[in-house]
Parts: C-alpha cells; sequence; structure tokens
C-alpha cells in the first residue's frame, strides 16, 4: 500500500492576516481600509512601505496631517527631546514650556493684523472639535444662534452638532451655493461668483428669507471634501466686507489648507483677507493630534469652561507642531510649494488637453484636484460633463497597483486628489504624474460603458 505524503501548507502572509483580522473586529464605519488594503510597517518622506514589502509613494499624507512626510527627523527629534525631558505629556490646559514655544512659533507665522490682537484657544484633538469650539465662540460674542456655511463644505463630521454646554442647544447651519470655476449651479467664472455673492447678501438682507442673522460665516480657503476647489480671491473678500458691514464674524477654516500647503503660509494670504477666527488642525501637530482656534481679542467673552476638552494640552504633539512650523517657515516650504504645484497644474493640464475622461485639473501650491468625467454623456445645467465615480475609483486601483495611494473625492467622488508632503522633490513629483498617468490609461481601459469604450480615449500621454 502506497503512503501519500503530506505536503505542509504555508500559512498565509502575515499582513494578510491582519486584514482579515481588521474586516471581522473593525466597524462598518471605517473608510480609507476599504479602498486601500495595504498594512503599512515603516514609512519616510513621500514613501511608505507594507508587511508584503511593496513600497508605495503616499499622495495623501494623512487627508494633509503630514506637512514635512513620514517621520521627518526634525519631527522625531523634537518629540524625543520632550520625552527624554521628562516633562509631563498630558497637562491639561496648564502652562508649559513646550505650549509656549509652540503658541510663540504659531504667532510668528499668523497675518500680522490678526497676530497682534489675537487669543488661541486649545481645543480637543481633531478639527471637528476646533469647529465646535469656533461656533461657540461666535454664538455667545453675538449671541446669535446659527451659522452659515457653502455647498460642498467640509468642516469635520459634528458641525450643526450640541455646540454649547450641555448640549441642550443646536447650532443650525444653512448652505449657501459655492462658486466653482468648473461646475457651479449659477454659473462658471465671475459671473457665477458675483451671483453667489449676491445670493448670499440677499438672504442676510432680507427679513422675509427665513434665515436668522447668524452667529457667523465659515468658509475655506480651497474646498478639501468638496473636490479641491479653490474660492475665488475675489470672492472671499467680498465675503470679508459683507460679513464686517453686518456685524458677522468671518470663521476661516485653515485645517487642511494651513502650515504651506497651498504656496502660502495660510491660505487667507492669497485673498489678503483678515479673519475673525482662524480653524487650524492637522499639519499643526507635526503629524499628532492637535487643534487649535485664533480669533480676535473681542470676541473672548466665554467664560471658564465654556468650552473644553481634556486631550487640549498634548505636549507631544505641541513639540512637533513647534518643529514643523519652524521648519516649513525656515526653509520657504510655502513658495516651494507655490512653485512645485504650479508645475504639476501645467503637467496635468497638458495631460488633461490629451485625455476626454479629465474634465478638469484644479488646485493650489500641492492640493491638487483631477475631476474625471463621461466625456461622452450631454453636459449638465452648468455646462460640464457628468462626473465619472466608477471611473475614479477605478483610478485609486490602478494607482495602489502601480504603487501610489491617492484618494478620491468631491461631491460625486469623481475628483482625485494629491496631497503629497511639502517636502518632495522634483523626481518625486514626476514619478506621481508618471503613475497617475499610467493609472488613468489602464483604468479607462477597464472600466466599462461610454468613458472606456472608445480605444482612442486615452492615447499613449504617459511621460
Amino acid at each position: 500500500m502506497a503512503l501519500t505524503e503530506t505536503v505542509p501548507t504555508a500559512p498565509p502572509p502575515v499582513h494578510e492576516g491582519i486584514l482579515r483580522r481588521q474586516a471581522l473586529r473593525e466597524s462598518a464605519a471605517r473608510t480609507y481600509a476599504r479602498s486601500l488594503p495595504i498594512v503599512p510597517v515603516r514609512a519616510r518622506g513621500l514613501t511608505i512601505e507594507g508587511a508584503d514589502g511593496r513600497r508605495y509613494l503616499d499622495c495623501l499624507s494623512g487627508v494633509g496631517t503630514l506637512a514635512l512626510g513620514h517621520n521627518h527627523p526634525v519631527v522625531l527629534e523634537a518629540i524625543r527631546t520632550a520625552l527624554d525631558s521628562g516633562a509631563p505629556l498630558h497637562a491639561l490646559d496648564l502652562a508649559t514650556p513646550v505650549k509656549d514655544a509652540f503658541t510663540t512659533e504659531l504667532f510668528a507665522t499668523l497675518p500680522g493684523e490678526l497676530a497682534e490682537k489675537a487669543r488661541i484657544q486649545f481645543c480637543g484633538p481633531a478639527g471637528t472639535d476646533a469647529v465646535e469650539a469656533a461656533a461657540c465662540l461666535v454664538r455667545t460674542a453675538t449671541g446669535r444662534d446659527g451659522l452659515l456655511a457653502f455647498s460642498g463644505a467640509r468642516h469635520g463630521t459634528t458641525i450643526g452638532a450640541p455646540a454649547a454646554p450641555g448640549g441642550s442647544r443646536r447650532t443650525a447651519v444653512t448652505r449657501l451655493p459655492h462658486p466653482d470655476a468648473h461646475r457651479c449651479p449659477p454659473g462658471t467664472g465671475e459671473r457665477g461668483a458675483g451671483l453667489a455673492t449676491r445670493w448670499t447678501e440677499h438672504l442676510i438682507d432680507d427679513p422675509e428669507s427665513g434665515i436668522p442673522h447668524p452667529a457667523g460665516l465659515i468658509v475655506e480657503p480651497v474646498q478639501g471634501e468638496g473636490g479641491v476647489i479653490p474660492a475665488p480671491d475675489s470672492w472671499l473678500r467680498r465675503m470679508r466686507a459683507t460679513t464686517a458691514a453686518r456685524g458677522i464674524p468671518l470663521i476661516v477654516d485653515e485645517a487642511r489648507t494651513g502650515v504651506g500647503r497651498t504656496g502660502t503660509f495660510w491660505a487667507v494670504e492669497h485673498s489678503g483677507i483678515v479673519p475673525d477666527v482662524l480653524v487650524l488642525s492637522k499639519a499643526i501637530g507635526g503629524s499628532l493630534p492637535l487643534a487649535v482656534i485664533v480669533h480676535r481679542e473681542e470676541l473672548d467673552c466665554r467664560r471658564p469652561g465654556a468650552h473644553h476638552d481634556v486631550f487640549r494640552g498634548n505636549q507631544l504633539a505641541m513639540a512637533a507642531g513647534s518643529a514643523t512650523l519652524a521648519y516649513v517657515r525656515e526653509n520657504g516650504l510655502a513658495r516651494r510649494a507655490a512653485d512645485l504645484g504650479a508645475r504639476m497644474l501645467a503637467q496635468l493640464g497638458t495631460l488633461a488637453a490629451a485625455h476626454p475622461c479629465i474634465g478638469d485639473v484644479r488646485g493650489r501650491g500641492l492640493m491638487i484636484g483631477v475631476e474625471l468625467i463621461d466625456p461622452e454623456a450631454a453636459p449638465d445645467a452648468t455646462g460640464a460633463r457628468p462626473a465619472a465615480p466608477d471611473l475614479a475609483a477605478a483610478v485609486q486601483r490602478t494607482c495602489l497597483d502601480r504603487g501610489l495611494i491617492v484618494e478620491p473625492g468631491g461631491r460625486h467622488g469623481a475628483v482625485i486628489r494629491l496631497l503629497p508632503p511639502l517636502t518632495i522633490t522634483d523626481e518625486q513629483a514626476d514619478a506621481i504624474l508618471d503613475r497617475l498617468a499610467d493609472a488613468i490609461a489602464a483604468a479607462v481601459r477597464m472600466t466599462p460603458g461610454p468613458t472606456g469604450s472608445s480605444p482612442t480615449t486615452m492615447r499613449g500621454t504617459s511621460r
């Protein structure tokens, strides 16, 4: 009788077990893990290495949190120094040398007119907490309820949730039209921006509009989740004049656009406006959780404890944040982001001219969006072709296959967003664009329907 030899079965790779356990244990609310099935184990600068040994160029950067990329030496040194000092890591809102250094560095970067007479509030660790603190602040200062915000805007996850102590009242949010050079219901270009402005002023001034005089107006200088939509500078100046004339505090949310991302240290510098309240998070913590609001001193009228969080005293985040702010300022990385971003946008514009599925390329500095469309569909009411979210999802997958991490977003999930670190080299920028161009071509070939049906839709434009 012959004996059958049993061949041992190799165990599955470690990263597959980790991903399987994540799917079994974590909530259905998880997001990035669904479209990016990787297990990062090491990272430096632009590059992430997965547990499977593959290397990726990370153009997500913690959704803009990593201004200097992963594990930058100055950030690591700042964290080590804080740890080795024996200072407390949790200090509530007590004064500490680390906090004092962070505040001093932050104020040195702010627009002068705001920094001269400003107050800073350390909030909870996320931008959501800072937005809620800003809402609470303007409500208390004005004695009014309600905020004005804009379509496509994303201000954390809880805007409109309870914003008063005890959660006894709610902040009602009225959405207004936001100008968009590509697709805007009132119309594109200066005409659309003008109509959006007049509509905002009409709603505020008309006693029969059904909208009470608001406690504040909140705006992003560049909409992130909305699809990388820069607000026109002239429109922002008009919003500043409109709110100032009517006694409405202007809140500018720079959680994503700050610390050099758009080509100036703070995105408001493009338009020259000075807000009443500045919401800051993400990159200001040097990759660690930190959020603050900076506001005019005349708004500082709340009682102690009116809005607070136990984790507003994160000393490691303040140390990492100080190092990041100083490095960006001292090395002119905002200017570098402006120059490199302009070059990348120009190259993407050339790519778009040859690819009918690219409906728009836009952005500011190293905050870039590529909107994908169905080129064979009829234009919508704004004159733009319908968005192609399925193609965007396919582009993300094909990018990942080529070692490039990107994220779709925008109102239809059809905008490929690029948020590389401010420290990337020209060669790395070229590699990003090469992989993206190749991934778009591959995704078009694989995507069913009108967008991918024609073999001439993409014609060998990978550089």
